[in-house]
C-alpha cells in the first residue's frame, strides 16, 4: 500500500509540468562544482555551483544520472562523481583506490560514448584521456572541492553534458539492455514486467546512513525464499522501484516543506490530487520555518478549529502520511496513516480546538507545532530525549482522533514535577489529554475542564492548584527577592500527596498574610477557594494532578488578566 501510493504520487507529479521530477533514469543529487571544457577536451574553468544560505555555501540539487546501486567496492557513475571518480584524486589517503575508481569512470564512459557523435561526449572523453590525477592537488579551491560531486558543461554552453539530449538517449539505452532480464508480476502495478534486483537509496531521512537506505531490500541467506535472493523475494518491476523511490526522496527534500522531524520518525506527507492542506502540512505540524503564506494558514487553521472547513478545498480527496525511522542500513515505517483530506482537517482542528488554553504571554502561539508539544516532555527541554514510542502515538492520536497517549499526561506531569513549572505547552497538553479522554468516555467531568480561570469549579485538585498560586504570590508579595519559593520546595508533594503539606503551608501562609501589602484580600480568596474543600485529600491521581497544575496554571495567569477579561471561558 505504501509503495503504491508513493508510485501514484511519482506518476501525479511526473505529469505536472512545474515540477520538475526526474524521469526514469535519473535522480536528484548534491552537486558542489562544474568542470567547464572546451571542445578538445581541455579544462577551462571550475565553475562553484554551491548555493550561500544562512551564511553556508549548500550543493545545488541538480537532476542527474540516476547513481549506481553499488553491490562491488567501486562503481562509477554516468557523467557526474565525487573528486575520486571524476579526477582520480580525493581527501583519503588512499591514492591506490583514487586512481582505481578513475579508471573505471574512464572506463564507463567510454564503454557508453566510443560511438557517439556528439560533441560533449567527445570533449568528455578527451579530457578523461588527457587528464592525469596530479594536478588535481593544484587546482583552485582544491581543499574545497576535494572529495565533492562534479558534473561537466562545454564551454558557451548553457546546460550541463548530462543533459544534452544525444547523452540522455545513450544512457537510456544503457538502462534497458542491462535491466535485470527476470520478468514476474510486480506487487505494485500488477503487469509482468521485468524485477528490480536492487531498489534505489532513499536519502534524507535523519539517522540514516548518508549515502542512502532502503526501505526493501535483502542481504542475508536467511532472507532467501524458494530460492530467491535479494529483491527478487519482493518482485517490483525496475518502472516502479524508480518511482517510489524518486516520489519518497522528493518528499524527502527538506525545501520540499512536505518532510517534518517528529521525535526519530522523519515524516513525509502528500496528497492524491493536489490540494491546499499539502501545502499548510508542514506549516502545521512544524511553525519553525517559513513555509509559504502563514496568513493563508492561520485562516484555514481558524477555521477548522471552529469546525468550518474553506469551501475552496475537496474534503474527498485522500491524505497520506509517512513515518520513517533509521534501522540500520534499513528503514523501518514508524506509522503509515491514510485518510482524506476533510477528515485530516476535521482532526487538526479538535486538537487545535482541546489545546487551546489562555495564554502565558502574547507571543505564545495559538497553534502550537508537534515538536513545542514533545520537547517539554523531556529533561532539558532536548528533542533527542523525546521518546519515539511517545512522538509516534501522539502523531497517530491527532490524526485518528483518538485518546492522547497516556504516557502524554505522565510524562508532562512528570517534567512539572522535576523543575515545578507549568508553562503554556504543558497546560495545554493537560488540559488537551483530560478534555479528550472525558469527552471519548462520556464521562461528566469533561465539565470541569476549563480553558481559564473556573471560579465554580468544585474539583478538589483543581482548587489545590489554585490555592498553591494563591500562596505562592502572598509568599511573594511578603518576602521579595526570596531565593527559594514554596513552588521551588512543596510543588512536586503538594500536587501529589495534599495532606502532607498543606497544613504546613497554611501555617506559613498567617504570617505572610500579616507582612504582606494585599494580605486581606489574599486571604479572601483563600477563604473562597477552601470552601470547597472538606479536607487535604492523601494523594491525588494522575489526572488529578493534571488538574492541580491547571489550577495553578490558570490562577496564576488570573492575577494578570485585566479586570474586563471573563473569569471563566469554556472549551468543549
Amino acid at each position: 500500500m505504501i509503495l503504491s501510493a508513493l508510485s501514484s504520487y511519482y506518476e501525479r507529479l511526473k505529469n505536472d509540468p512545474e515540477s520538475g521530477i526526474p524521469l526514469r533514469g535519473f535522480s536528484r543529487q548534491k552537486i558542489h562544482f562544474c568542470l567547464v571544457l572546451d571542445f578538445e577536451g581541455s579544462l577551462v574553468q571550475v565553475q562553484d555551483l554551491r548555493e550561500t544560505i544562512k551564511g553556508k555555501p549548500v550543493p545545488k540539487a541538480l537532476v542527474v544520472p540516476e547513481p549506481a546501486k553499488k553491490s562491488v567496492n567501486i562503481v562509477a557513475n554516468f557523467m557526474w562523481g565525487n573528486t575520486g571518480y571524476v579526477l582520480g584524486a580525493d581527501k583519503k589517503e588512499k591514492p591506490e583506490r583514487a586512481l582505481q575508481t578513475f579508471e573505471a569512470f574512464r572506463n564507463f564512459h567510454h564503454q557508453l560514448g566510443d560511438n557517439s557523435d556528439d560533441a560533449g561526449m567527445k570533449a568528455l572523453l578527451s579530457f578523461l584521456d588527457h587528464w592525469s590525477p596530479d594536478k588535481a592537488f593544484s587546482m583552485k579551491n582544491w581543499d574545497e572541492m576535494a572529495g565533492s560531486n562534479l558534473v561537466f558543461r562545454l564551454d558557451g554552453a548553457l546546460e550541463y553534458l548530462h543533459d544534452r539530449p544525444a547523452i540522455k538517449e545513450l544512457w537510456i539505452d544503457h538502462l534497458e539492455k542491462n535491466e535485470s532480464g527476470i520478468g514476474a508480476q510486480c506487487l505494485i502495478s500488477g503487469r509482468y514486467a521485468p524485477i528490480a534486483r536492487l531498489h534505489p537509496d532513499i536519502k534524507g531521512v535523519r539517522g540514516a546512513q548518508t549515502k542512502g537506505a532502503s526501505i526493501v531490500s535483502f542481504n542475508l541467506d536467511a532472507f532467501r525464499s524458494y530460492g530467491k535472493e535479494q529483491s527478487y523475494n519482493a518482485p517490483v518491476s525496475e518502472q516502479a522501484a524508480f518511482a517510489y523511490t524518486t516520489a519518497l526522496n522528493e518528499l524527502l527534500r527538506y525545501d520540499k516543506g512536505q518532510r517534518v522531524q517528529i521525535g526519530d520518525a522523519t515524516t513525509v506527507f502528500w496528497t492524491e490530487r493536489d490540494s491546499p492542506l499539502e501545502g499548510f502540512m508542514g506549516y502545521i505540524l512544524d511553525p519553525r520555518e517559513d513555509r509559504g503564506d502563514v496568513a493563508e494558514v492561520r485562516r484555514f487553521l481558524e477555521g477548522i478549529r471552529d469546525g468550518k472547513m474553506p469551501s475552496d478545498i475537496d474534503t474527498g480527496v485522500r491524505f497520506y502520511i509517512l513515518g520513517l525511522s533509521p534501522n540500520a542500513a534499513r528503514l523501518a515505517v514508524r506509522f503509515w496513516h491514510v485518510s482524506s483530506v476533510g477528515e485530516i482537517g476535521e482532526r487538526l482542528g479538535l486538537h487545535f480546538k482541546e489545546l487551546s488554553i489562555v495564554k502565558n504571554f502574547a507571543t505564545d502561539p495559538d497553534f502550537p507545532g508537534m515538536w513545542q508539544l514533545l520537547r517539554e516532555t523531556a529533561p532539558q527541554g532536548n528533542l533527542d530525549n523525546v521518546s519515539p514510542s511517545l512522538a509516534g502515538a501522539l502523531m497517530r492520536s491527532i490524526l485518528t482522533g483518538t485518546a492522547y497517549p497516556q504516557g502524554l499526561l505522565s510524562a508532562v506531569i512528570m517534567r512539572v514535577r522535576a523543575d515545578q513549572t507549568v508553562n503554556y505547552f504543558r497546560a495545554a497538553m493537560i488540559k488537551a489529554c483530560l478534555q479528550r479522554k472525558y469527552r471519548l468516555s462520556g464521562s461528566e467531568k469533561i465539565k470541569e475542564v476549563s480553558m481559564a480561570l473556573d471560579t465554580q469549579s468544585t474539583n478538589v485538585a483543581y482548587r489545590l492548584g489554585r490555592l498553591f498560586a494563591v500562596l505562592e504570590r502572598l509568599q511573594r508579595d511578603a518576602v521579595p527577592g526570596a531565593n527559594t519559593t514554596i513552588r521551588d520546595r512543596f510543588y512536586g508533594a503538594a500536587s501529589a500527596t495534599p495532606r502532607v503539606v498543606f497544613p504546613q503551608l497554611m501555617r506559613l501562609a498567617q504570617h505572610h498574610i500579616q507582612k504582606a501589602e494585599y494580605g486581606l484580600h489574599n486571604d479572601r480568596t483563600i477563604e473562597e477557594i477552601l470552601s470547597g474543600v472538606k479536607e487535604f485529600p492523601s494523594h491525588l491521581s494522575l489526572d488529578d494532578q493534571g488538574f492541580f497544575a491547571l489550577g495553578y496554571y490558570h490562577q496564576r495567569q488570573a492575577f494578570y488578566s485585566k479586570p474586563s477579561e471573563p473569569s471563566k471561558e469554556e472549551s468543549k
